[in-house]
């Protein structure tokens, strides 16, 4: 398939931008409504009248001239800019799916997605071996010539972000671009436009919900040729990601984990069901080498998942059906969808021992603790992720120690011990 040449013209890219805003207006609408009438100006002139035949006497409302200028407005202040579907900048891999946005907001560089790319996702409250683990095989990657692409979650995506910045990385935002979710990666993001991109489908100013992330995760695998996930619960929002891979025909990797670590079920749950397995990046490298020598993208559907969606997930996007569209793809129900981190639950805290070792704060107990689990980690690894000192950290080891909550190993390795609690 050769490589769009034709660009929009101002006016018709302010059309394309009003359609895709306007109420319950989808990407499969909005792609309907371009082959029925040519072009997104003709469809908005006939909205109006195909809602009142075709949309069971429902009221929408069309977005205004006046809207659309102000996020062009907003755009501009912001230093980002509109790619529109079947555009040379509109990235290949994400123009193969089933329901590609019409159109992207971008910042950073466009030269990124030119290049083979790879999804790493994983937990959010992930371990440190874990980030350590998803950190070595992000930089690997990067240098084999991938660019990393993730949604700038805490944990693993933003460990992923953070060790292929020099190469270029690709952030994918639940909300506008100038709605930076979670807040606290407001630098992190800032640190990726130098060499790579931060995109979004959604409006400027819109404020990320629930199901948005979902939508977000489906861009996340629709841009990379393969999708690893690293430590993911059973009900992690990471699970949509590699769901979505599987059914647009991408490769799905996972990372095996310690059966007695919940944040390895959904991971040890993928590799059931036929998902290949990710000990080392090589693993990425050698399946993907075929694809990346032919430019081509892989179209096959890899596995079945084990559970049907839930009648309780809802539609990705609210949309018209009035050409007989297939409906909009689900969330699945009961998943984290990018909520904040809970509290950890692999071990109890300790009986009548609620205060933390030497007046050191409650939160920096829970956050080496949090990176802690069954599999054995460096001090120096929880050091360098928890962010404590040196001092805190061994202070905090010794009274879980003591406790009988953590096993030491050689090479200044430590492990959590414990049996997972069940929700």
């Amino acid at each position: 398939m050769s490589a769009p040449t034709a660009r929009l013209t101002d006016a018709q890219r302010f059309d394309w931008l009003r359609l895709i805003r306007s109420e319950n207006i989808g990407p499969r609408t909005f792609r309907a409504l371009i082959n029925q009438f040519g072009g997104a100006g003709a469809a908005l002139e006939a909205l109006p009248e195909l809602i009142r035949r075709k949309g069971g006497g429902r009221q929408i409302r069309i977005a205004t001239v006046a809207d659309c200028e102000k996020e062009i407005v907003a755009m501009n202040r912001a230093g980002a800019r509109l790619i529109a579907l079947g555009e040379p900048d509109y990235p290949a891999t994400l123009r193969e799916i089933d329901s590609p946005p019409p159109l992207l907001v971008m910042r950073g560089e466009t030269s990124v997605f030119t290049r083979p790319m790879v999804a790493i996702v994983g937990s959010r409250n992930a371990s440190a071996a874990g980030l350590a683990f998803a950190e070595r095989i992000a930089h690997e990657l990067a240098e084999a010539g991938y660019v990393i692409v993730s949604g700038l979650a805490r944990g693993i995506d933003a460990r992923c972000h953070r060790a292929t910045l020099a190469t270029g990385t690709i952030a994918v935002l639940a909300g506008g671009l100038d709605k930076i979710y979670p807040a606290e990666h407001a630098s992190l993001f800032d640190q990726i436009l130098p060499h790579g991109a931060v995109v979004s489908e959604m409006p400027m100013g819109w404020e990320p919900r629930g199901r948005d992330f979902p939508r977000r995760n489906r861009i996340v695998s629709g841009l990379a040729l393969a999708t690893v996930v690293v430590e993911a619960a059973r009900r992690s929002g990471s699970l949509i990601t590699a769901r979505f891979a599987n059914e647009q025909g991408r490769e799905v990797f996972a990372v095996p984990g310690s059966p007695l670590d919940p944040r390895a079920e959904g991971a040890n749950d993928l590799l059931r069901q036929g998902a290949t397995i990710c000990t080392r990046a090589a693993d990425v490298i050698d399946a993907l080498a075929p694809l990346v020598e032919k430019g081509i993208v892989s179209q096959m559907r890899l596995f079945e998942e084990d559970e049907a969606v839930s009648p309780q997930a809802e539609p990705l996007w609210d949309e018209l059906d009035l050409f007989g569209a297939l409906p909009a793809p689900l969330t699945m129900a009961g998943m984290e969808l990018d909520e904040p981190p809970p509290q950890h639950s692999f071990v109890d805290a300790r009986p009548g021992n609620s205060a933390s070792p030497d007046g050191i704060e409650q939160s920096t107990v829970d956050r080496i603790t949090e990176l802690l689990g069954p599999s054995p980690v460096s001090v120096d690894e929880i050091v360098r992720t928890s962010g404590a000192s040196a001092g805190e950290v061994q202070v905090i080891l010794l009274d879980l120690e003591l406790a009988g909550r953590i096993e030491r190993h050689g090479g200044n390795l430590v492990s959590l011990i414990g049996t997972a609690k069940k929700s």
